[in-house]
């Protein structure tokens, strides 16, 4: 158990942070499924926008790479124009 006052208070912001950044991702996920999973071009046009934000913002906070996440826009508007 931590005995350092500052000691327990990473603990707490490190706690938090992890809730954090799963939230993130498992939001950014769940777009990218219901984008795909999107029946009209009209429909997907109108989402796409979000989830590429979406995808930037996790970007920004490291928890995937700039990389992929240029390949995860790059196919999702490959997936939309092509519908």
């Amino acid at each position: 158990m931590a005995n350092h006052k500052s000691t327990k208070k990473r603990i707490r912001q490190t706690e938090k942070r992890r809730l954090q950044n799963r939230y993130f991702a498992k939001t950014m996920r769940n777009a990218i499924r219901d984008l795909r999973a999107m029946e009209t071009k009209k429909d997907a046009e109108a989402k796409l926008g979000s989830v590429i934000s979406l995808v930037d913002k996790v970007a920004k906070r490291n928890q995937i790479h700039n990389n992929k996440a240029s390949n995860i826009k790059s196919k999702l508007m490959k997936h939309v124009n092509a519908m």
